[in-house]
């Protein structure tokens, strides 16, 4: 939720933001209509509260014979209360709903438009040549016997799979590494719960406009999380918690869902866009001072992981329209997939300023015994399966044939080179 005494304050700033998203400036303006409804109903409702207090004291200390006849004013006058009140919690409750339907507000520098409008920051690494015909990462894991979506499609349906063998292995070893790497920037692990209450899907910006990539269980009121920046968030919600010394900071480990809704005949063959993944996300509360610092330590951690693992990539700054509703910024990493001849999306990391934490009541305290306020969040991954696509691809040799690695050697009993099985 964006900041309401911004929006009173300067709704120009969030007219902007919404242009450069390509959404409507119009949810705006109904927010400052919403606002002032609010605040007069609630208004009204004082001075109504006020006045039956004040009648209630004038009636006490009228003489006995009195009290009989004033009895019918009291009564109207608790009944225009009760219906005072009622109109308040419904201004309240219009004004919520006009506040959640705006997105976050861009930061300064974040390009316009829509999901081919970002701005390519920097390129990184050689892109791998062959002297061979490369295969592609399910064709490599095939004959790796690492990969089996086969029986995947037979157990659960379309976009699932198998990870089998070696396949399991380095999956394991991928996310070991990255947890490591988190472990060493100070990070604390985290294995989160992957079924979340509504308020919290609600509070992390997740049930908006990708609604429908969620998967919800309807008898328990339960939603199944696509990454554990849901659950990370709403750890700290409803709490007032520590950050003067610097952030908080998590590394949540869980199963990730997604529908994938409206993505038929997108990446239907291998690992890239499936229902079920694995992922390592950091997570930061910090004091929103320093966010865009912290936004740049996460960014760097990415990259050296797909550094360390020899894979060449882009980081874009992804526009406006791209975000989501809970970034203000957001910098996607794309590794370079040889079979493709394309960059592809393995991991991002998003600055959510205050937007989340307003929604989920997470504070801080700038000074001791100071006013609270919300705190900034920040997420990035830091590992899922889909980085199996580029390590595969990009390490394969002519016989079909994978070197591991250096980094990922240790967690695999020193295994240099992944082996054809057939």
């Amino acid at each position: 939720m964006i900041d309401p005494q911004l929006l009173r304050e300067n709704p120009e700033l969030i007219r902007e933001s919404q242009r450069a998203r390509g959404a409507s400036v119009d949810v705006v303006d109904a927010a400052i209509a919403a606002d002032r409804a609010r605040r007069d109903a609630i208004s009204a409702f004082e001075t109504l509260r006020a006045e039956q207090k004040a009648f209630g004291a004038t009636v006490a200390k009228a003489p006995k014979d009195e009290k009989a006849a004033l009895v019918a004013q009291v009564q109207e006058l608790a009944a225009r209360v009760k219906e005072a009140q009622s109109v308040a919690n419904e201004a309240e409750a219009a004004f919520d709903a006009a506040m959640t339907s705006i997105p976050n507000i861009i930061i300064d520098g974040v390009p316009p438009g829509g999901e081919d409008d970002f701005v390519t920051l920097r390129e990184v690494g050689e892109k791998p040549s062959f002297d061979f015909e490369p295969r592609d990462h399910l064709a490599l894991g095939e004959t790796l016997g690492a990969i089996d979506m086969g029986r995947g499609a037979k157990v659960s349906g379309a976009r699932f799979y198998f990870l089998t063998g070696v396949g399991a292995r380095l999956e394991l070893a991928l996310m070991n590494y990255a947890l490591d790497t988190a472990l060493d920037a100070g990070f604390t692990p985290l294995i989160t719960p992957t079924l979340v209450k509504p308020e919290i899907m609600q509070g992390t910006g997740f049930l908006g406009a990708h609604a429908d990539e969620v998967y919800y269980l309807a008898d328990d009121e339960l939603y199944l999380t696509g990454t554990s920046e849901v659950a990370l968030a709403g750890f700290h919600s409803d709490e007032i918690i520590d950050v003067a010394q610097g952030p908080a900071r998590y590394a949540g480990w869980s199963t990730c869902y997604r529908r994938e809704a409206g993505s038929h005949g997108k990446d239907t063959r291998g690992i890239i866009r499936v229902h079920q993944f694995q992922k390592l996300e950091m997570f930061s509360y910090i004091d929103p001072a320093n966010a865009v610092a912290e936004h740049e330590a996460l960014l760097a951690l990415q990259e050296g992981m797909l550094q360390s693992l020899g894979l060449a990539y882009r980081v874009i700054d992804t526009a406006a329209g791209d975000l989501g509703s809970s970034a203000a910024r957001k910098f996607d990493v794309e590794a370079w997939v040889p079979t493709q001849g394309a960059y592809r999306e393995l991991t991002s990391t998003s600055n959510c300023t205050t937007f989340q934490a307003r929604r989920l009541n997470t504070r801080f305290r700038r000074e001791a015994g100071g006013k609270t306020a919300p705190v900034a969040t920040l997420n990035g991954t830091l590992a899922t399966t889909r980085w199996l696509v580029a390590i595969l691809e990009t390490h394969q040799q002519a016989d079909g044939s994978v070197i591991v690695p250096e980094p990922l050697r240790p967690y695999l009993r020193g295994l240099e080179i992944l082996e054809p099985t057939r």
